[in-house]
């Protein structure tokens, strides 16, 4: 890294933290401090829009993103999950942005104006794939380490890439820690009143799931929406800003998919096979991380990050985001930035 982008880089983060005295952080090993800001989750929905957005020919994808921030900041990627989209992020990025950091937004693949760039590609939502698309995002950006920072999908994406690509990895950041799905265990049932809460999980195995998700796209989001953010007051437009990318041709395909996958129920793309075979042995995160909570969250509920203390070798700080759901980026935005502005200080 050029001295004078090291220079701001310590700067950014130098500047970020002093605002934040009162958080307690890790200084060496594995921390698991659960104070941090008082940052209430609520807060008047943004009515802003992520645009213009750029295309950009990443491997097997044309990938819509938004990007905000000076090009030669240090670079972080931002990943939204389902059923949202990137205004996951409308008010994180503007506050990284004006710490001097090159944000970076993109639709995953199947949501928004991101395509397949080959009708024959097929449409895989399993975890090596969107993992292995935020390294060829990078590759063709030209960006050669980001922080990764994301929730639910975003967030397994962002410890796949993190894992497998650590020299790519500046930090990590992800809501419900350690995201990258043990396979070999997907037919373990786990206590009834969690199995409850994946109710679609298992909808989505059947043929009535993929037809009930291509009619009733909005109607199962909302639901989702309400019963993962049980406290989160959004509103309409709030709501049918994201929808909108819902209305993707891949959606249905890449969503029951990465569904029915994670449950072996339909087979891989074989070009990530070598990558799932990794993934199978649950690679530990050895980057620096910062791991949140919301304690308001419907679908897994808040935990001291201890269960998964063994997955982060490196550095790594648990918070609990006090009164934030399951989408946490929306609903507690300044703690997020602060998350991933904390991921890089090492």
């Amino acid at each position: 890294m050029p001295d004078s982008v090291d220079r701001q880089r310590r700067f950014i983060l130098g500047t970020a933290l002093s605002g934040v005295a009162a958080i307690e952080l890790a200084r060496t090993g594995n921390a698991f401090a659960q104070g941090g800001p008082s940052v209430p989750a609520a807060r008047a929905p943004s009515s802003k829009r992520l645009e213009p957005l750029r295309h950009i020919d990443a491997g097997v994808l044309n990938i819509a993103c938004y990007e905000d921030g000076p090009a030669t900041g240090p670079a972080a990627i931002l990943l939204h999950g389902f059923p949202y989209d990137i205004h996951s992020y409308v008010d994180v990025a503007p506050l990284l942005a004006a710490r001097g950091f090159r944000v970076i937004v993109p639709y995953l693949r199947g949501f928004g104006a991101t395509r397949f760039r080959d009708r024959a590609t097929l449409r895989s939502g399993e975890q090596a794939a969107i993992g292995a698309d935020v390294i060829a995002l990078m590759d063709a950006l030209g960006i050669k380490r980001a922080v990764f920072a994301g929730h639910n999908w975003g967030g397994r994406a962002a410890c796949v890439a993190a894992a497998l690509w650590p020299e790519r990895c500046a930090g990590l950041v992800t809501v419900n820690s350690y995201l990258i799905q043990d396979l070999a265990r997907a037919m373990v049932p786990i206590g009834p009143e969690y199995e409850a809460a994946l109710w679609y999980e298992y909808y989505f195995q059947i043929e009535r799931g993929r037809a009930g998700l291509t009619a009733n796209r909005r109607e199962i989001a909302r639901i989702l929406w309400e019963e993962w953010s049980p406290d989160w007051e959004f509103d309409d437009g709030t709501f049918d800003r994201s929808m909108a990318a819902h209305d993707n041709p891949d959606y249905v395909d890449v969503v029951i998919h990465s569904y029915r996958h994670r449950f072996g129920q339909a087979a891989g793309d074989p070009q990530y096979a070598e990558l799932q075979l990794r993934l199978a042995e649950l690679p530990p995160i050895t980057v620096p991380a910062v791991t949140l909570d919301g304690d308001a969250d419907g679908v897994l509920p808040a935990g001291d990050g201890r269960a998964s203390a063994s997955k982060f070798t490196g550095r790594r700080v648990h918070r609990i985001v006090p009164g934030a759901g399951h989408n946490v980026p929306q609903e507690a935005p300044e703690a997020f930035a602060t998350a991933v502005m904390e991921a890089v200080k090492a």
